[in-house]
């Protein structure tokens, strides 16, 4: 088995899914199985339209294979191999960075498929919930000095409640979810000393929110869980933080899409950016951690 985790600016996420290997099924193959639009005009290695970027998760580099004499040809004439990485691939049985996906077979080791896709279609927004647009709540920035308190307040409660929920998890013995969360607390942080940098020279106090000014008198990455569960699984404690993570996402995309003042939308965009990152890196770690739970079942 592997992990094939497939990116692509046509795609709103990236999608992990379990490769079989020994049954000489194909990268191709895989992602038709599973609707990711690879392009492809032939499937036989001949047009190059199903080209991709692998990458190699383990610690090891990639194990050895032997490229075909085609395939070769192919990334050659489309300018996707050097004479070196083909050298590579003919003496010591490395694989080159680029491949086609009608021609890689699957092996026992975890990768990063990246390609570009159809380029007739429109580059995928993050993925999102419907709330994102109608997520008002009364916030309106006025000033970019009320969208950093904002900002800081999200960020500082994130990251105090992720600890919160951590020392919870630890006190009842769940280690590994206790590890998780306060993991989430340090990328929580590291927004909320951001945003506390960018405001160190401006009078941001006075637009500190209190509780009764967001939707549901909470932060919007305040997660609904507040106690330590023994019981609690890493995938349901995974769920809360991306249900959590996606609430911010949709504070910061709601702020950058209402605000008519342009320092104050191109700061809101960096933030969706990293937000949009979480949440895609929670996501990764769902699919992960139920095809890790699926394999338990077989």
């Amino acid at each position: 088995m592997a992990n094939i985790t497939f990116r692509s600016p046509v795609m709103a996420k990236d999608i992990t899914v379990y490769g079989v290997a020994g049954e000489r099924g194909t990268l191709l193959s895989l992602a038709k199985a599973h609707k990711v639009p690879i392009p492809f005009d032939c499937g036989d290695g001949e047009c190059g339209s199903c080209l991709v970027q692998v990458q190699y998760q383990g610690e090891n580099g990639p194990m050895s294979l032997t490229v075909t004499e085609k395939e070769k040809e192919v990334l050659r004439q489309l300018g996707k191999i050097t004479p070196a990485e083909i050298e590579n691939a003919e003496v010591n049985d490395m694989p080159p960075p680029h491949r086609l996906a009608c021609q890689y077979i699957i092996r026992h080791e975890d990768i990063l498929v990246s390609f570009e896709g159809d380029q007739v279609l429109p580059a995928k927004k993050p993925a999102m919930s419907v709330s994102a647009h109608t997520f008002t709540g009364g916030v309106r920035m006025k000033s970019v000095e009320m969208f950093l308190a904002y900002a800081i307040k999200v960020e500082e409660e994130a990251a105090l409640h992720f600890d919160e929920l951590a020392d919870a998890m630890e006190a009842c013995k769940n280690d590994e979810v206790g590890k998780l969360f306060r993991q989430l607390a340090g990328y929580s942080r590291l927004h909320w000393e951001e945003a506390k940098q960018r405001a160190a020279d401006l009078e941001t106090a006075q637009f500190t929110p209190e509780d009764f000014m967001w939707p549901h008198f909470e932060t919007p990455e305040v997660t609904g869980l507040w106690a330590g569960d023994p019981a609690m699984s890493k995938r349901d404690a995974l769920k809360a933080a991306l249900d959590g993570e996606r609430r911010g996402f949709e504070f910061y995309h709601h702020v950058a899409e209402t605000t008519n003042d342009k320092e104050i939308k191109a700061m809101a965009k960096e933030f969706v950016k990293e937000e949009s990152e979480h949440v895609a890196i929670l996501e990764r770690w769902i699919e992960g951690e139920e095809t890790y739970l699926k394999s338990l079942a077989v």
